[in-house]
């Protein structure tokens, strides 16, 4: 098979098992590039006896097959997921906020982990655990695509409450990114409590009049 259509497997967790890790924890992030909303992050501990099947990476499944799967994790693994507010992206920056997001998770599992696998290629500096960055985790490590699709499903879902409460900027449907939709409706209807401000169309918007 092409390495270009692997699937995640258990390979970066057997390999921290044979080095005496016993709580592996994959972590994963979602919500970089809205425009409005937090940035939400999830820490998952599975069962290396019952894992469930057919994680992904949470970008390759449909949203039916997530929210499945996501059930299936909530109810065979421990999850943490953590929100943090668009105040704080503000007062940081996403980088920072959505490591903070990471941080939070792994917090707020009930047992500390001994081992941490987290997406991309940075570990946050708030995590004093052991740690391995890897790139594309959610697609190689089923740690991290099952805390890939929890932290999506629960992202996707408080985005269609907001949308709801803001109807016109497509929430429900773009999650808050910068479709085309959302940003017209920036434009026609003004920019929300739920925006972040430091982002470039909502700041012009807000200071400049620009898009």
């Amino acid at each position: 098979m092409s390495r270009f259509m692997t699937h995640p497997d258990y390979s970066f967790e057997a390999a921290a098992r044979a080095l005496g890790a016993t709580r592996i924890a994959g972590v994963d992030e979602v919500g970089r590039g809205p425009l409005a909303g937090p940035v939400t992050a999830a820490a998952v501990v599975l069962d290396p006896e019952n894992i469930p099947e057919g994680l992904n990476d949470s970008k390759k499944l449909s949203a039916k097959r997530r929210d499945v799967l996501a059930k299936d994790i909530h109810r065979l693994a421990e999850v943490s997921i953590v929100h943090v507010s668009v105040a704080e992206i503000d007062e940081h920056n996403i980088l920072r906020a959505s490591h903070i997001a990471m941080e939070r998770a792994v917090a707020g599992l009930s047992m500390a982990p001994d081992h941490l696998l987290i997406d991309g290629n940075m570990i946050p500096k708030g995590l004093t655990i052991q740690s391995q960055a890897v790139v594309k985790g959610d697609a190689k490590s089923l740690s991290i695509a099952a805390a890939s699709i929890v932290a999506k499903t629960s992202r996707d879902a408080l985005m269609m409450d907001l949308a709801q409460q803001f109807p016109g900027y497509g929430w429900e449907t773009n999650a808050g990114y910068p479709s085309p939709k959302h940003k017209a409706a920036l434009i026609e209807l003004g920019v929300t409590p739920h925006h972040r401000r430091s982002f470039k169309p909502v700041h012009n918007i807000l200071y400049q009049g620009k898009n």
